[in-house]
């Protein structure tokens, strides 16, 4: 994986942890797009707001069964994950698989989409 891509992936992923909307409104392309697992697509700013909401928070994870495909200009960061949160209090988990499309534009990494599925647990 190219080193810019790399620290642009660990980027989105510490902002998601630290529900930081500036950094994640960066790292998002102004035409991003998340399919759900529950079949909804959120835009950008739906998916910063629903990020940065304060009752909720992402718990640490790690990226099982890694997913990577990259090409000069694009490329797909998955994987499986096991996606704790707490919300509103309640702690919460599930596995989760999902896909997020880069794309390079005026020499930075954004992510245009994203897929999340439900996975077996293993």
């Amino acid at each position: 994986m190219p080193p810019d891509l790399a620290k642009a992936a660990l980027a989105y992923d510490e902002a998601q942890l630290r529900n930081d909307g500036p950094e994640l409104t960066r790292l998002l392309a102004d035409d991003y797009k998340l399919v759900s697992r529950a079949g909804t697509v959120l835009n950008k700013s739906q998916f910063v707001a629903h990020s940065t909401d304060p009752k909720v928070k992402l718990l640490p994870f790690t990226i099982e069964q890694p997913l990577h495909t990259v090409w000069s200009d694009g490329a797909v960061l998955g994987g499986k994950v096991n996606y704790r949160t707490v919300d509103h209090g309640k702690e919460g988990a599930q596995w989760l698989l999902f896909a997020d499309i880069w794309a390079k534009r005026g020499g930075s990494w954004r992510v245009v989409y994203t897929q999340v599925s439900t996975a077996k647990a293993p």
